[in-house]
């Protein structure tokens, strides 16, 4: 049973191999080619073959109409051509007793003389004989043949020949025919040789484009071998180019490539989405923990009664509105975030970072009073913008200096306009610098990573991670970008460039 089954899926297997070859595109441009090339052959070798009969047969007919006006221009009648002189070379061509006779009469040539009622009669005292009569009765009207000054086809006693017909002077009818045999064996030979040489010219040619297309068709099994292994995982794989290659294919191998380039790319990006989602969603999950767990320990104390002192109770409640706050700030955080990610649409104009800059830096001086505060501008600075993300932005930047430094580290903000290269209005610079501890360069690369907390020796509260990430996210949604300088000891520098706005039109 296992043999059968595995013999009629081998069988299965060769009747799908041979339908595919079948219908594949090489064997279809062969049989394509071989078909037109026997077309072609047919089509040469009826025309040759028309072309050699109609010469062979012409050059016959000329030679027997010449004879034949020769015979009847002499204007002699049966009897004077009796008793002509000549008569005894026409006996010695044309009579059968003789041996020359015998050797005239199996000639390819044959003369008949025929009376008015077409039956054949003796000419030059000659009797007619068998193939002579055989021609009078292949005949069927002389007197229109010799009207018609033309050649026909007729048979005698099974073998071809071609027939003209002309008048003595005394009304009698003469017919001189010749074997043409020895044309039509010479066509049929002809004839077997084109067929032979049209056969061996198809083979040669089925064999050279089965080669051919196997080598101009490859980059296209290159193509499904590059298909193949995709579908299989290996997005890196690429259809190889070609050491001879056709322009259409090449231009498919080039495009092909692009699209899947542009498939690799879109599936790492999907990929690296969906960890970064994945990331999102555990740290998320962790940071709204801290809070909802504090929150749940205090409503049990509560709720079992262990909080019985007044100082207890109001200590409890302070420490779950302190982390109900946070959480909330957690979420916004994480609404703003997701808002970005939406990209909408930003509700741009001219804004005065200068202005924002300085609101920002009244509240770090009223949060620290103590820390070092230098903030250099140089007058109104416009740029196109929304308010609020950009009021966002500066006041993150100040937060983290506050966060993770120490309330007595300088803190330097600079606010500076870039000339542009002639063909827009340029761009505005900030720059936020502080003299903390700094940080390290591993550290440094994700500081814009949705929560990531790097150590450090700030007064203020923890924050969640977000801050960064949220300027990172404000600033691109305006077209800026956003970069960091720093190193342990030397503190942390951060720069947004901005575009700048384009001045209102004087009147």
């Amino acid at each position: 049973m296992r043999r059968w089954i595995r013999a009629a899926a081998g069988a299965r297997a060769w009747h799908q191999q041979h339908h595919r070859s079948i219908h594949s595109l090489r064997a279809k441009l062969t049989v394509v080619n071989v078909a037109l090339l026997a077309l072609g052959i047919v089509a040469a070798t009826a025309v040759s073959l028309m072309g050699m009969r109609h010469y062979l047969l012409d050059r016959v007919d000329s030679e027997l109409m010449g004879s034949a006006n020769a015979l009847a221009r002499t204007g002699f009648t049966q009897k004077e051509i009796d008793s002509l002189s000549a008569i005894g070379a026409l006996r010695d061509q044309f009579a059968p007793d003789d041996k020359e006779a015998s050797r005239l009469t199996r000639s390819p040539t044959i003369l008949v003389a025929l009376d008015a009622g077409h039956r054949p009669i003796a000419f030059a005292r000659i009797v007619p004989t068998d193939r002579q009569r055989d021609l009078a009765a292949a005949v069927d009207d002389p007197g229109a043949l010799a009207d018609s000054a033309e050649a026909r086809d007729v048979n005698v006693d099974g073998e071809p020949y071609r027939v003209v017909g002309t008048r003595l002077g005394d009304g009698t009818f003469v017919l001189l025919a010749t074997e043409t045999g020895a044309v039509h064996n010479g066509m049929a030979k002809a004839l077997k040789l084109d067929l032979a040489f049209g056969t061996v010219l198809l083979a040669l040619l089925a064999l050279l484009t089965m080669l051919g297309t196997k080598h101009r068709l490859r980059p296209l099994e290159d193509m499904v071998e590059t298909a193949s292994a995709i579908a299989e995982g290996d997005l890196t794989r690429r259809v190889p180019a070609g050491r001879d290659p056709v322009t259409e294919i090449e231009q498919l191998r080039v495009a092909l490539n692009s699209m899947l380039h542009q498939v690799e790319s879109a599936f790492e990006t999907r990929e690296r989405s969906a960890a970064q989602l994945r990331r999102f969603v555990a740290d998320a999950s962790h940071e709204l923990r801290t809070p909802l767990s504090a929150i749940r320990g205090y409503l049990q104390l509560y709720d079992k009664g262990m909080l019985r002192e007044p100082v207890e109770r109001t200590r409890a409640l302070a420490r779950m509105s302190a982390e109900a706050d946070r959480m909330g700030r957690l979420v916004e955080e994480l609404l703003t975030l997701a808002r970005l990610d939406q990209q909408p649409q930003l509700r741009l104009c001219a804004i005065d970072l200068s202005h924002l800059v300085r609101d920002a830096a009244d509240d770090l001086r009223a949060q620290q009073p103590q820390r070092p505060l230098t903030v250099r501008a140089d007058g109104a600075l416009l740029v196109q913008g929304d308010e609020s993300g950009l009021r966002q932005v500066v006041g993150n930047l100040l937060a983290n200096v506050r966060a993770h430094t120490p309330a007595d580290a300088p803190v330097r903000v600079e606010l500076a306009c870039e000339d542009g290269d002639g063909r827009g209005p340029g761009a505005v610079r900030l720059r936020v610098a502080d003299e903390g501890p700094g940080m390290a360069c591993e550290d440094a690369d994700r500081i814009f990573d949705r929560f990531f907390r790097a150590g450090g020796e700030g007064s203020g509260p923890a924050g969640s991670g977000l801050g960064m990430a949220i300027v990172a996210a404000v600033v691109a949604s305006h077209g800026g970008e956003v970069t960091v300088r720093t190193a342990p000891g030397e503190g942390l520098a951060v720069t947004v460039v901005l575009p700048a706005a384009a001045p209102a039109p004087t009147a």
